[in-house]
């Protein structure tokens, strides 16, 4: 579990003002917490994301009692990627939550050896569990994929003790397609003809027909 410092935000303090100074704009809020301004230090907050992405439990620390929080939206500056804005979603001790959950292919597929094509349909799978075992990815062995058919599916996907999936079970998260090589189009052939220089006897008619307008002329 990650900690994070807060305190509380100055309802005058604007929020230019607020990143002016290092820090951000953000909320924590929750089934059985009142949405509540906070603000955040910005390179502090910057790394801590890249740690816990959205799937790993942050306690904040400095207004009122602690909380264990989801991050669940960050606002970033469409230029210098900084952040402008986060959210953090209140857990409640004990009671499930519903979460997307990252997928991870590990292990080498025998078909992907042999030339085959390993298609991945879906990266991330819903889930319910307990806080306490929420995971930060899913890990989706690849390594019995051996010939074109051959697939996984949701429901083959283990979980914690306490989860349960609420992505489709029988919804294919990796299969495996023949490599077909591609033909070259009629449209390329063709404007490869065109592009062809005349034969002998055309290019003299076409001198010929060009000499008796100069002529007219």
């Amino acid at each position: 579990m990650l900690e994070l410092e807060i305190k509380s935000r100055d309802s005058k303090e604007s929020n230019d003002t607020l990143r002016a100074s290092g820090r951000i704009p953000a909320v924590f809020y929750g089934p059985k917490e009142d949405s509540t301004p906070i603000a955040i230090d910005s390179k502090v907050f910057g790394k801590l994301f890249k740690d816990a992405g959205e799937t790993t439990i942050v306690k904040l620390k400095g207004v009122g009692e602690d909380k264990d929080t989801l991050i669940r939206d960050v606002q970033w500056h469409p230029v210098t990627d900084i952040p402008l804005h986060a959210d953090f979603y209140c857990l409640e001790k004990g009671k499930k939550i519903e979460i997307n959950i990252p997928l991870e292919f590990v292990g080498e597929a025998p078909a992907e050896k042999l030339g085959h094509i390993i298609v991945k349909a879906l990266h991330e799978v819903e889930i319910e569990v307990l806080p306490s075992e929420l995971p930060q990815h899913l890990e989706v062995d690849i390594s019995k994929l051996e010939n074109v058919g051959d697939h996984i599916t949701a429901k083959e996907i283990k979980l914690p003790p306490s989860a349960e999936l609420k992505t489709d079970p029988d919804e294919i998260v990796v299969s495996v397609t023949a490599f077909v090589e591609e033909k070259p189009l009629e449209t390329e052939v063709k404007l490869a003809e065109v592009g062809e220089e005349p034969k002998e006897g055309e290019a003299a008619a076409e001198g010929a027909a060009a000499e008796e307008k100069k002529e007219e002329k």
